[in-house]
Parts: structure tokens; sequence; C-alpha cells
């Protein structure tokens, strides 16, 4: 793998494998510069399709890539699963295919079963979340562990992703109404500006969500400026940034 490339730091079993790749690694010319894994953000197909294999070739398992819609929908992987498949979130139970999720501002957040018998990966950017997209990605994990979701969410590790940070995400008050009317607790995670838009702190509302549904393990992204897709130009993809914008990505596979 590419040596920028970030192994995910949580304890997982020897039976779980993730990875988030960055901007580095790749074959593509700017703005897409250089491992853009996007087939729908005007890359050169060719390039697409190299970068892909480059991504297959180094975890040694076949990513899977699903077209995000910001929903909340969630997918089971198998071997019949195909590129291209419109879902949010997705599960996998068996070796050989990763739970691969796209972002360029948005977060990634993967899953691993304590056991190491099953793992799974979201898309959540503030629509998902808000929509209920780790909600559902957790029903469908802990459908696939077979176990009562009291013992499930003991059982579960979360790893979050780099994303835009709390330092630049602006939104409007609409985006802070959808949270705070479901848990009062996320007005402390917007900060005002002086235009009557708020800073969001989108990993800190995706830690508040885990916390409600019991899954406590969470690792990865604090906030900090290290973790900022937008604030780091030369590491991640940023649409807000860029406009124009590769994408990088999480994946979490058993071996």
């Amino acid at each position: 793998m590419d040596a920028d490339w970030i192994a995910p730091d949580w304890p997982t079993p020897p039976s779980v494998r993730a990875v988030c790749t960055t901007r580095k690694g790749g074959v593509s010319l700017p703005p897409y510069d250089s491992l853009n894994l996007g087939d729908h953000v005007g890359d050169d197909p060719v390039a697409v399709v190299r970068n892909r294999a480059l991504l297959r070739e180094a975890i040694g398992v076949r990513p899977v890539y699903l077209q995000q819609v910001h929903a909340s929908n969630a997918v089971r992987l198998e071997a019949g699963t195909r590129d291209g498949t419109q879902a949010d979130a997705c599960v996998a139970t068996d070796p050989g295919l990763a739970c691969t999720i796209m972002v360029a501002d948005c977060l990634p957040v993967l899953f691993a079963d304590r056991a190491g018998r099953a793992v799974a990966a979201a898309h959540a950017g503030w629509r998902g979340l808000a929509g209920g997209v780790l909600e559902a990605t957790l029903h469908s994990l802990w459908n696939a562990m077979g176990v009562p979701p009291a013992e499930a969410a003991d059982r579960t590790i979360a790893w979050l992703g780099p994303c835009i940070g709390p330092q630049v995400f602006e939104v409007g008050d609409e985006v802070r109404q959808a949270f705070v009317e479901r848990q009062a607790q996320a007005a402390a995670l917007f900060r005002p500006k002086s235009d009557g838009k708020w800073l969001a702190d989108l990993q800190g509302l995706a830690r508040l969500r885990l916390a409600a549904s019991g899954v406590t393990a969470v690792h990865g992204n604090d906030g900090s400026a290290g973790w900022c897709s937008a604030g780091n130009p030369s590491r991640f993809f940023s649409h807000r940034r860029d406009r124009v914008s590769g994408r990088f990505a999480a994946c979490v596979w058993l071996a």
C-alpha cells in the first residue's frame, strides 16, 4: 500500500483489515491527481479503472463501489453484488469483498465485530447522518452478527475517517435544526457565525449518534485539523474546497 494511506488504529481482531486511501498513489492528472476512485466526477475513465485496479492489487480483495445518494439504505455484500449498487452503507460477512465508501468531505465510518465475523461501512454526510444512515448500518451489521442489539452494541467497534472539519464546515440553520430536533445535545456541536450560518462538527455528530445506539468504542477522527479533508489539500480530495474533485475511499474487509 502507498505509505501515505491511513491504516486505522482500532482494536480489531486479525481477521479484520482496513485502509483509508489519500490522493497519493494513482495515475489521474490534475485536478484529480492522483488516486481518484470516483467514476462520476469527470475524470478520464481509463485512469479511474487503473486507480481502482491499483487499490484492489494493494489490498488483495475486491472493493465494492456503491452509488452513494446521501440516503440511509444498507446492503449486504455478496459475490454477485455489482459496482454501482445504490446504497450508502454495506455489510460483509464473507472474505474477499471490501466494504468501500468514497468521500471528498463526507465522513466515512467503518465498523467491525469484535469477534471478527462481520464488518460494515457507511457514507455519513450531514444528510445521511440526519436521515439515520448509521442506525441503518448498525441494524444490518447486528443482523449479520446474529446477536441481540444490546449485546451487539458492546461488540461493535467503529472508526471515523477524514472529513470536512469543524473549523470550516459551514451550514445553514436548517441543518442545525435537523439534528437538534432529534437530539438536543447536538446543539453543542454547532458554533454560530456572524452571518447567521453555523460551523458544524460532523465527526462529533456521528459520535453522538453512535453513543445513542450504544456504540462507545469509537476511534479515528477526533475533529482535529489533521483529519480535515478541506484543510489538507495535498492529502485529501475536497468538494467544498475545489468543487471539481476526485474521491478517496475507506475500506474494511475480512481476511
